[in-house]
């Protein structure tokens, strides 16, 4: 159904109700978004997500998720392709980033899109490229086991340290929601590095995997495709991180879809040289 013209966008928060379309829209753009991602997004900012309406008819959407009280990100930047070029997207964006208020935002930006964001204030920060393909035989390595609610304050801490902000609301559903498999790999009574799959419209999606060196990456990501069973995976790598883009290759992967992580200012320090795939081009 094509909404009147005539009529007014009205922008409004998204519910988890309204997640389905958002979800549906981002595959068809060939974002591949995971099949239970929903869950965990809501989970970390309720107030983060929003849809705009002609007629009650959803025709925009994005999501602003703010992380404590200097950082930001935003995601989910759509619009329904028969209505574009008539400054719903822009309507829509500036309504939801109101929500971040003075902090810092975030986005990992498709290619057509980051001369806008430049407009808007976002500098590039560096490329992150998704590497896709089947999965390569496997078998799981030792010292790789499945995580367990035990683990969890462990996960939290170490993600800390690997991410702009600190996210226990989001790694709390994300590490154990129903289709996700958690991996943690530990060097003594030290988390080492984590890893968790899940599964997505096309194949199955690795994000995050975070880990201290190559060969903590390399051990979690070969268990990792041991559990995927050859079927086709993806993982977005910083292009910055050379032995990640060296682990995608060597697996077989190859490049498919590339963004660039911008922001609108300062971020605290992380240890970005652990991350091997980030979490979500949607939440970062």
């Amino acid at each position: 159904m094509v909404p009147e013209a005539r009529e007014d966008l009205v922008v409004t928060r998204a519910t988890p109700q309204d997640w389905p379309v958002i979800s549906r829209w981002a595959a068809h753009e060939g974002w591949n978004p995971g099949l239970s991602d929903g869950p965990a997004f809501f989970a970390q900012d309720p107030a983060g997500f929003f849809l705009g309406r002609i007629g009650g008819e959803p025709v925009s959407a994005i999501s602003v998720v703010r992380y404590g009280a200097d950082f930001a990100f935003l995601g989910c930047y759509l619009v329904r392709p028969d209505l574009r070029g008539r400054g719903h997207g822009l309507t829509t964006w500036k309504t939801a980033l109101a929500h971040a208020g003075s902090r810092t935002v975030g986005l990992d930006g498709v290619v057509a899109q980051q001369a806008n964001y430049r407009q808007s204030g976002f500098r590039p920060a560096h490329r992150t490229v998704r590497f896709a393909g089947r999965a390569p035989a496997a078998r799981c390595p030792a010292g790789v086991r499945p995580a367990a609610l035990a683990d969890l304050a462990d996960l939290t801490a170490y993600d800390a340290l690997c991410h702009p902000a600190e996210r226990p609301r989001f790694l709390a559903r994300w590490l154990t929601t129903d289709g996700h498999r958690t991996l943690v790999r530990r060097d003594g009574d030290r988390v080492s590095g984590y890893g968790v799959l899940r599964p997505a419209h096309d194949g199955l999606r690795i994000g995050p995997l975070f880990a201290d060196t190559a060969e903590d990456a390399r051990t979690l990501f070969t268990a990792l495709c041991a559990l995927a069973g050859e079927q086709r995976i993806a993982l977005d790598v910083p292009e910055p991180n050379a032995a990640g883009v060296a682990l995608a290759e060597e697996a077989g992967l190859t490049p498919s879809f590339q963004t660039a992580r911008m922001y609108t200012g300062p971020v605290r320090e992380y240890a970005r040289e652990r991350v091997f795939g980030v979490t979500t081009l949607e939440l970062g």
